[in-house]
């Protein structure tokens, strides 16, 4: 179910006046909201069902049990049980199939049989996600740093909450499970605020986003050996610039929804093409997934507690993972261990430190966006041969072809709406919130009107849908 499409605003309209029917009746409100939230997550496919409830049974059950066990022993016995689990079932869903085909080839280069089954697995919508949110809780049970939910249909409202269950953000059981335990009737919903994080949302995915995959990136990437130079070179900007706004303006519309049912989720994009290094640029992309993987993998190798080169292979470690969590495919590997390279020469070099003047900022930040875009070429490629075959079509110096005014404009307004990030637009949504609610409305419904005039016909699936 795509936010941007009637079904699911006819569905949102149902959840949320369920929601604030039955918000003081507590065991009926939670039962309520994971009723709609499986009825969301189930309208891909009702067999997802299956695996995001044995998640939550499972992953509840070692938490308490992890409560209850006294003996260090049996803590770490439980809770590495508990990730081998998750990893585990996460690694069939989405690694089998690569795992599967690598081996065939090596047996076949070596002329031997291969003894494993090729599978025809289907990847569950949203499956590395809720992964993650369900392991964080049982690692921070283990920890000390919460407690067990209440319930498990606590914990299972929390792991399927809809607005974020499919793209994130990856949000913590220490902000969400207090919220769902014991709600509280707010004083003020900050309707301001979510309808500036919807429209806008809504724009970066229905105009920008879905502009520049039909308008350049798209036809390049799947066709790289057409083009030349110049068409290249502003398909990967322009891709650059689409992940961020397709990628964002979900977690926008997640943060906005959650927001009018009395949620508060925390930011998770802050102007990431405005950093002037890969250190800045993972302090603002993807916030939710970065201090997941400081806290969940970063720190438990050794941080940076160790000698440099032991810091420069623990983050290197790291940031490989973290493109294997993107997908079972080279090009995810080598997109993530391009930047746990920029990052440890970064630190080498020591980049990035202390307080930049204009000029220096500003070379930070063309040499950032480019190098992401040389890394987002993997990343977004069907093939490394289709890589490489982008490179050899940076060297084409022919007449660009779908350079546009309409594709310029578009990532002039993706890179602009960088401007909503965070906590820059407060000013915008107190101003707004301020309007009586007919004038609200009356300009909602205008913003919706041009978006949806601008927008192309029907609606692509989130680039991090197949994540």
């Amino acid at each position: 179910m795509l936010f941007p499409t009637v079904t699911f605003a006819i569905f949102f309209v149902l959840a949320y006046t369920g929601h604030w029917l039955l918000h003081r009746r507590p065991l009926a409100w939670k039962w309520f909201l994971l009723a709609a939230s499986y009825v969301f997550y189930g309208y891909w496919d009702w067999r997802f069902l299956l695996l995001i409830g044995g998640s939550t049974v499972l992953n509840h059950g070692f938490a308490v049990a992890l409560a209850r066990a006294a003996a260090p022993g049996r803590r770490r016995m439980l809770v590495a049980a508990a990730v081998a689990s998750n990893l585990g079932t996460l690694g069939f869903f989405k690694y089998y199939g690569f795992f599967v085909v690598n081996v065939y080839a090596a047996c076949a280069s070596l002329g031997i049989p291969c003894p494993l089954p090729l599978l025809d697995v289907v990847l569950p919508v949203g499956i590395s996600f809720f992964t993650f949110q369900a392991m964080s809780y049982v690692i921070d049970v283990h920890r000390g740093t919460i407690r067990p939910a209440a319930s498990c249909l606590d914990f299972a409202v929390y792991l399927a909450f809809f607005p974020q269950l499919v793209a994130g953000p990856i949000v913590r059981a220490s902000t969400l499970l207090p919220q769902i335990e014991r709600p509280a009737m707010p004083a003020r919903i900050d309707i301001g605020r979510a309808s500036i994080l919807i429209l806008v949302g809504l724009f970066k995915k229905i105009v920008v986003a879905n502009a520049l995959a039909t308008g350049i990136v798209d036809p390049v990437f799947d066709n790289p050996e057409n083009f030349g130079a110049l068409d290249t070179l502003f398909a990967v900007y322009g891709y650059c610039i689409q992940v961020y706004c397709d990628f964002s303006a979900y977690s926008d519309i997640a943060i906005g929804i959650a927001l009018l049912m009395g949620f508060h989720f925390p930011i998770n994009f802050d102007a990431p093409l405005l950093a002037a290094s890969f250190q800045e640029f993972w302090r603002r992309w993807h916030l939710s997934l970065s201090t997941w993987l400081r806290d969940y993998l970063y720190f438990p190798l050794g941080g940076s507690r160790g000698s440099a080169a032991r810091t420069s292979t623990n983050l290197f470690l790291t940031f490989v993972l973290g493109g294997l969590w993107h997908g079972a495919g080279w090009n995810y590997l080598i997109w993530g261990a391009l930047h746990g390279a920029f990052l440890v020469v970064e630190r080498i070099l020591r980049v990035g430190t202390g307080v930049l003047s204009l000029p220096r900022r500003l070379a930070g930040i063309a040499a950032t966006f480019h190098l992401l875009g040389f890394s987002l070429m993997f990343f977004r490629a069907r093939t490394l041969g289709d890589s490489f075959a982008l490179m050899r079509s940076l060297a084409e110096w022919t007449a660009p072809t779908l350079v546009s005014a309409t594709v310029l404009a578009a990532m002039a307004a993706g890179f602009a709406a960088q401007a909503f990030d965070g906590d820059r637009a407060r000013r915008l949504w107190d101003a707004w919130a301020r309007w009586p609610a007919w004038v609200q409305g009356a300009a909602a419904a205008v913003i919706l009107t041009v978006i949806c005039a601008l927008g192309p016909r029907g609606v692509a699936p989130f680039i991090y849908f197949q994540f």
